[in-house]
């Protein structure tokens, strides 16, 4: 039954994002802001769909937590799902995207249509710059700019390895920093197509003020992120 509801889960999921790009393309010459919004609504068709075929939910702890205005967000990286459902809990989200997501067609034209912040990866020093150029104007727009501090996605229990970008935008943008824990890897993992019954938890952690030092920042986040995570894996792991 669980291989049957994921292999529905996933038709409905890709349909469901080829109908937001076909139908939906008339927001591309709309204010960015209306498209935002569109963005916002399928995300959460997206988890409504994860609710009634795989039958996994979603408890967001915190939500309080989350200053108003402009903010860095670092959150863990486990499976697709973050990508899409931490956008409904910001008013203006720009994300940090790899660059070769804005290639591809339609997908890719939404992405820069969203002002999403695209980063060469393979550039290394350049990346970084550029990824702080795009989100100082992100910034300055009010916007929430969201980063994934690993990089790329990591299993349950993996030990940590966190980047620099979250902390060269922490010392450039002079914002507090929102730290997000979640353990959407117990039932979306990853590279697989299998998706688990359960709950899926988003905790919103305590914000880091600005002005730290960088190390100091590194050592508060990573802290603040793993111990959080390993508590929501102990805890579903445990039921």
């Amino acid at each position: 039954m669980i291989i049957l509801r994921s292999i529905l889960f996933n038709i409905a999921f890709y349909a469901n994002l080829v109908l937001f790009l076909v139908v939906g393309f008339p927001f591309m010459f709309a204010p960015r802001i209306w498209a935002i919004r569109a963005l916002q609504a399928w995300a959460r068709v997206s988890q409504f769909l994860l609710r009634i075929i795989c039958n996994i939910h979603v408890e967001l702890k915190h939500k309080e937590r989350i200053p108003k205005g402009p903010l860095l967000v670092a959150a863990k990286h486990q499976s697709l799902f973050e990508t899409f459902a931490l956008l409904p809990l910001f008013d203006d989200p720009a994300m940090v995207i790899k660059r070769e997501l804005s290639w591809i067609p339609l997908f890719g034209w939404f992405a820069l249509k969203f002002k999403m912040i695209a980063v060469n990866r393979s550039a290394r020093t350049q990346a970084l710059k550029d990824m702080i150029r795009q989100a100082k104007v992100a910034r300055d727009h009010g916007r929430q700019i969201i980063i994934f501090p690993e990089g790329t996605r990591s299993n349950p229990g993996a030990e940590p390895d966190y980047k620099s970008g979250a902390a060269g935008l922490y010392m450039a943008l002079d914002l507090p920093c929102v730290p997000i824990a979640l353990n959407s890897g117990l039932y979306w993992p990853r590279r697989q197509f299998i998706r688990n019954p359960g709950t899926i938890t988003i905790e919103i952690l305590p914000p880091i003020k600005p002005h730290l030092k960088r190390a100091d920042f590194m050592a508060r986040l990573e802290s603040s992120i793993e111990t959080a995570t390993r508590a929501l894996e102990r805890k579903e792991n445990s039921r």
